[in-house]
Parts: structure tokens; sequence; C-alpha cells
């Protein structure tokens, strides 16, 4: 799929998106709770419908309407077939530590581009744990025929999906788990999150204060009412949205949020940015912009769309502990700096490392790179510049299925060859 974006004036009110990451955590320990869960608000997109697919394949009855989502958990069973996991690296990694609680063997087959993505540090860690588990070609499988638990040494700079998968399975455990890092952990705010969802559901998790040590007992999950918040990476986009190109108002945020994007609000504050927060929602209305200095460690998805806001600014813009981003649906760094050139701006890269020179970009062909958060922050900087037209825009389908039409509601001019 292919979308032409023309030079916009962009006004209006929208809501950000539900929370990807906290819809699929919630369904997790909705499956692994005896009884029924009520998730509400939660994400349709098709990361989330891998987790759906991949839970009803394993027995767990779910039931979705406009309201929510009902998960009948806590009876695991063998699948039938292989467990497809699409590109869903949540589902991939999380059911992988679950699936050892389920008899017999099971296969999760990845997705094309899932398949790029590491996930021999977990299994690695599973196998300490006493789980039977190896890799055939891309494909992960584990030996279900119980889950002992005991002590984990792990890298914590590669995915911390790695411990979230971890704390997820480790309460049904036969010993619980005590897990130990090797390296500092990446993404912070993610193991918050889990171990706040986990509380949700009746389990409890002991963390260190550096957050290097985790243990969790065995216990069991208790099945509840989960209302899902509105995701800061999506409004990233959309405050972006009228940084560039209007005013926006976004909608269905919650202020005191766990998530680690919620930094993007002081980030594009250093940035020079006018904007309000004014309890669930964020206006942002269009700014000149200087550049900035940022350790984007806790906060690796906001990459791309701080450096579409960099493109635009006075000076020099530098983005530090940014190597996980090379390990995402794309290599994310080089891709930025791929497609920032197409548009006249000039970048330096170094492993960890992306300088971004702003300046003043023009239109220009992007290759998505099928990586949704590419095309959705190029789709941002279009409506600056137009005359930009992104291929593979159909990938936003991962995370944000409506975003080229919530561009559309806000008085972007966007056009598709999928009309």
């Amino acid at each position: 799929m292919k979308v032409s974006i023309s030079k916009s004036l962009a006004h209006g009110i929208l809501d950000a998106p539900a929370s990807k990451s906290y819809t699929i955590r919630a369904m997790m320990c909705a499956a692994l709770s005896p009884g029924q869960s009520y998730i509400r608000r939660a994400l349709t997109s098709d990361d989330t419908l891998a987790s759906t697919d991949v839970l009803q394949a394993v027995g767990i009855n779910i039931f979705r309407n406009e309201f929510g989502w009902r998960i009948s958990g806590g009876n695991l069973k063998r699948p039938e077939a292989e467990l497809f996991c699409r590109n869903s690296a949540a589902t991939l990694r999380f059911m992988a530590a679950m699936a050892a609680l389920v008899p017999g063997t099971i296969r999760l087959v990845p997705g094309e581009g899932l398949a790029k993505r590491p996930i021999s540090p977990l299994l690695d860690a599973l196998m300490q744990l006493g789980v039977k588990c190896r890799l055939d070609g891309p494909i992960v499988l584990i030996e279900g025929n119980g889950f002992p638990g005991g002590d984990v040494s792990m890298p914590g700079d590669i995915s911390s999906q790695f411990i979230s998968a971890l704390l997820i399975a480790g309460p049904l455990s036969h010993k619980g788990i005590n897990i130990k890092l090797t390296t500092p952990l990446a993404s912070k705010a993610y193991i918050s999150m889990t171990i706040d969802c986990l509380k949700k559901f009746g389990v409890r998790v002991s963390a260190s204060p550096a957050m290097d040590e985790f243990s969790v007992a065995r216990q069991e999950y208790r099945p509840t009412d989960y209302t899902i918040e509105g995701d800061w990476s999506q409004a990233s986009y959309l405050i972006a949205l009228g940084i560039l190109s209007g005013e926006t108002i976004t909608t269905n945020l919650n202020a005191e949020s766990l998530q680690g994007d919620r930094v993007a609000l002081s980030l594009i504050q250093r940035m020079g940015a006018r904007f309000s927060v004014r309890r669930s929602s964020v206006m942002a209305q269009r700014s000149f912009l200087h550049g900035i200095n940022a350790d984007m460690s806790n906060c690796i998805d906001l990459l791309p769309t701080m450096a579409v806001l960099a493109a635009t600014a006075d000076g020099d813009s530098h983005f530090s502990n940014i190597k996980t981003a090379r390990l995402k649906e794309s290599n994310r760094v080089a891709a930025l700096c791929q497609e920032l050139h197409k548009m006249g701006i000039r970048t330096r890269e170094e492993e960890n490392t992306l300088t971004v020179i702003g300046g003043r970009p023009h239109g220009a062909e992007i290759d998505s790179h099928s990586d949704h958060r590419l095309a959705m922050a190029f789709g941002i900087l279009g409506t600056a510049v137009g005359d930009t037209i992104i291929h593979g825009a159909e990938c936003v389908d991962k995370t944000y299925p409506d975003f080229w039409q919530a561009l559309t509601s806000l008085g972007a001019k966007v056009e598709s060859d999928d009309q």
C-alpha cells in the first residue's frame, strides 16, 4: 500500500489508541487466571490479534465486542497445530515462556520480519530454569512438561520482553524464579508495566532498587476487570502532528502512566515545543524547535518521532543509548538515516548514538522498511513538508490500523492507493 501526503494544516481532537503493550500483557495474565477476566478498551491491531489467535489455540476462550474482551483462562491445553505469532515479538516471547506450562511440545512460528529478531537469550534463560527448548531454524520448540523454575542469569540490554516473559510465566513454575541481570536493563519502564499488570491480577513481584534482580514466588493468578489506558507511543505522533502542522488535542492519556514514552512531553518541552496538559489530554501547537541531547534508553520507541522533529529543528540533536533500536521491526537507526537523507537532512550514526542535523526537509519517496513506527513518523513529517509518498504504508496495522484515517480526520491531506 502506498500513501501520498500533501502539505497540510492539522486541527482537531482525537483519542490516543489503547496501549498495545498493556493489552497484550493483560491478555496473557487473563489467560493464566482461572475464571473470567474482562479487558476493557483493548487495542485491536495485528499484534494483539496475533496474541488472540495463539491463546485461543491453547484453549483460552476469548469473546470480543465493542466494549471489550471477556477472557476465560486458567486451563491451557496442547494446541493441535503450530502457533503462528505473525510479527508480534511480545506474542512470541511471552508465549515461549508460557508454553512451558502447557503439556507436550509446542512450536512457535514467527513471521518473516520477526524471525530476524533475537530470541536465543530467552531460550537460554528458560533452559537454566529447567525448560527443554530449542530452535528449529526460526521456529521455537518448547517441551512443556513442567516449568521447574529456580535461579537464572541473563542479559538485560537486548530486550526487556525476555524478562517480562519470565515474570509472567514464573508464578506458575514449581519453585518460583529469581532473575539476576548480567548487563544493565534497557527499557526499564516496560518491566514496571509488566509488574503493574501482574499486580492487578494478584501476582506480586519483588524487584531490587536498581532493577537488576527480580523474584517471583509460586502463586496463583486472580481474574480481574482491567481497563487499558491510552498509548503514549502512538500519542507521540498525534502530538508531533500538532507541533509540525497546526494544533492537535490528544485525549485518552494517563498523565501518571508508567509507560516510558510518557517522557515525550519532557523531550518536546526541551525542544521548545508549545503544548499544554489538561487532565487526560495534551494540546500541541505549531512550534519552532531547537536541537536536543537525549538519552533514549528508557523510551527507545520514541526515536522515530524525535528524529523527524529534530529534522525540522534549529541545530543538531544527539540521541544516545539507541542500539536496541537496531533490533526492532527494522534497523531503525540505519533506516532513519537513509530516509532522512532522501528528505535533505544530514545525519551521523555510531553503534549507540544518532545525530540529526536540523534543516529544511523536503518531500521524498519514503520506504517504510515494513516498520510501523517509521511509517507513522515520516507520515507526520510529510504533513509539514508535502510531496511525500510512504511505500509499505500498511505496516501501521501492527499497532495503529486507523492511523492514516486518524490523520485525515485531523485535516491531513492523505491519499491512498488502497481506497
